[in-house]
C-alpha cells in the first residue's frame, strides 16, 4: 500500500504542475488525494487542516514576514545607486571595474533584500546603461548581472535558512545564517575573477579623473547606513542581544527609519502599498509551508524518503558520487521551482541520505540553498536568467553564451562547499553556534 500511495502522490503532484497549477495547490492537492485514497475522507480532511495550521504555528517563522517587509523597505529607490557608487569607489580602476561593481552591488543589495530577482532588477537597472556607455558588450553586462544576482540568498539577512530550518526539524537558524557567509562571498569572488580576466582581455578599464577625498567620504557616508542593517542583525544575533526572529523585527524598524526619515525615498502614502505587498508575499510563503507540512505527513506515511534513500545508497556507497547525484537533482529542480517550495519538498527527502553519509545538516542546508540559487540562473527556465535578460532588453539566447563561464566557476564553488565542510562550518564553529 505504501508503494501505491507514493506512486499516486508523485503522479498527481507532477501532473498538476504540468497543467500550471500553483506549487502550493499542487502540493496540498496531491497530499489530500493520497490520504483520501488510502485512508478515509474524514481523516484526510482533518489531518490536512491540522498539519497546515501546525506547520505555520512556529515562532521562528515570524521572521519571514518581517524580513520580507525589511527587504521591501530597503529595496526602495536610491539604495541600489548608493551601493553601486560605494562599490565603484573601491573598484573603479580595476580591469572590468563596472562588471566588478555590478557583482559587489548584487552581493550587498541581494543580502539586504534577500531576493536574487530584486538584485538583478535594481542593480542591473543601474549598471547595464552605465556599462553600455563605457563600451561594454551588452550581452556580457547582462550575464555578469544574472550570474551574481543570487549571491544575496546565501548572505544574511535572508529567509532561505529559516525555511530550511523548518523543513529540517528546527536546526539553529543563527548557525545557518552564519554558514552562508563564506559560500556567498566565494560565489562573488569567483565571478569577480572571471570579470577581471575578461575585462583585461577586452580593455574594459575606466580612465577617469581621480575622486577627491571629500567625494569619497560622501559616497561612503551615503551607503553605510544601508549596509549597517547587516551589522545590526549579525551583531545582535552573535552578541546574544536577540534571536534571529527578534532580529527580523529590529530590521523592520531600522529599515523603516532609514527609508522614511533618513533617505526619504519612501513617502508615508506608499507604506500601505508596501504592507500589502508584504502580506501577499507572506501569504504565498506560508501557504507553501502549510501545504508542505501536509506533504511531510504523507511522505512519512508512504515511506518515500526512506525508499529514495535506500535507492540512492543501493546505486553506490561512494559518498562523492551520491553527493554529485543529489547536487544535480537540486540544480535541475532550482531551474523551475522557487526556493521555498523546493526546500520544503526536498529537504525531508535528501536529509536522511546525507546524514547517513556523515554530512552535517547545516552544511547540507547551505549546499541546498546554493544549488537552488544556482538553478535560478541556469537554462532553460531559471527565473533570474529571464528577469536579468528582460532588464537588459535582450533575448535569453543571446545572454547564455556569455553566462557559461560564470556558471562553471559557480559550480566549482558549489563543489568546494559540498566536499569541504570548512567552507560552511568554519564560521558557525568559530562563533560557537555549532
Amino acid at each position: 500500500m505504501q508503494i501505491q500511495a507514493a506512486i499516486v502522490l508523485v503522479i498527481v503532484f507532477f501532473l498538476l504542475l504540468a497543467y500550471s497549477v500553483p506549487v502550493s495547490f499542487s502540493i496540498i492537492s496531491a497530499a489530500l488525494v493520497t490520504i483520501i485514497m488510502f485512508l478515509t475522507p474524514n481523516f484526510g480532511m482533518f489531518i490536512s487542516a491540522q498539519k497546515m495550521v501546525g506547520g505555520i504555528d512556529s515562532f521562528s517563522l515570524l521572521a519571514v514576514p518581517f524580513f520580507i517587509l525589511a527587504g521591501l523597505l530597503m529595496s526602495s529607490g536610491g539604495i541600489a545607486r548608493r551601493l553601486v557608487n560605494l562599490a565603484l569607489l573601491f573598484l573603479g580602476r580595476v580591469p572590468g571595474s563596472l562588471a566588478l561593481t555590478n557583482i559587489a552591488g548584487n552581493a550587498m543589495f541581494g543580502s539586504i533584500s534577500g531576493s536574487g530577482i530584486a538584485a538583478a532588477t535594481a542593480i542591473g537597472g543601474v549598471m547595464n546603461p552605465l556599462e553600455k556607455e563605457h563600451g561594454y558588450d551588452e550581452t556580457y553586462s547582462a550575464a555578469v548581472n544574472i550570474a551574481s544576482a543570487p549571491v544575496g540568498q546565501l548572505i544574511p539577512p535572508t529567509t532561505a535558512p529559516i525555511i530550511y530550518s523548518t523543513a529540517a526539524g528546527g536546526i539553529s537558524v543563527s548557525a545557518l545564517l552564519m554558514a552562508g557567509w563564506v559560500p556567498g562571498i566565494l560565489w562573488a569572488l569567483l565571478c569577480m575573477i572571471v570579470a577581471m580576466i575578461y575585462g583585461q582581455r577586452h580593455g574594459y578599464i575606466i580612465k577617469g579623473e581621480k575622486i577627491s577625498l571629500s567625494q569619497a567620504l560622501t559616497t561612503i557616508w551615503q551607503a553605510v547606513p544601508s549596509l549597517f542593517l547587516i551589522v545590526i542583525i549579525v551583531g545582535g544575533i552573535l552578541s546574544g542581544q536577540f534571536t534571529a526572529t527578534e532580529a527580523s523585527g529590529v530590521a523592520v524598524v531600522y529599515a523603516f527609519v532609514l527609508a522614511v526619515f533618513i533617505y526619504r525615498t519612501i513617502k508615508p502614502s506608499q507604506i500601505m502599498g508596501i504592507l500589502l505587498d508584504t502580506a501577499v508575499m507572506t501569504t504565498t510563503v506560508m501557504l507553501i509551508i502549510g501545504a508542505s507540512s501536509v506533504l511531510s505527513f504523507v511522505l512519512s506515511f508512504t515511506g518515500l524518503p526512506q525508499a529514495i534513500s535506500s535507492l540512492l545508497l543501493g546505486i553506490t556507497e561512494n559518498k562523492i558520487i551520491l553527493l554529485l547525484i543529489i547536487n544535480l537533482i537540486l540544480l535541475v529542480v532550482g531551474t523551475f521551482m522557487d526556493m521555498a517550495p523546493a526546500l520544503l519538498i526536498f529537504t525531508p527527502i535528501f536529509l536522511p541520505v546525507v546524514k547517513n553519509l556523515g554530512m552535517d545538516p547545516i552544511q547540507f542546508g547551505v549546499v541546498m540553498i546554493m544549488n537552488l540559487a544556482l538553478g535560478t540562473i541556469t537554462p532553460p527556465v531559471g527565473s533570474v536568467l529571464f528577469i536579468g535578460s528582460s532588464v537588459a532588453h535582450l533575448p535569453v539566447e543571446a545572454v547564455i553564451k556569455k553566462l557559461i563561464p560564470y556558471v562553471l566557476v559557480v559550480v566549482f564553488g558549489l563543489l568546494l562547499v559540498t566536499f569541504i565542510p570548512a567552507f560552511s562550518m568554519w564560521l558557525p564553529t568559530v562563533l560557537g553556534l555549532v
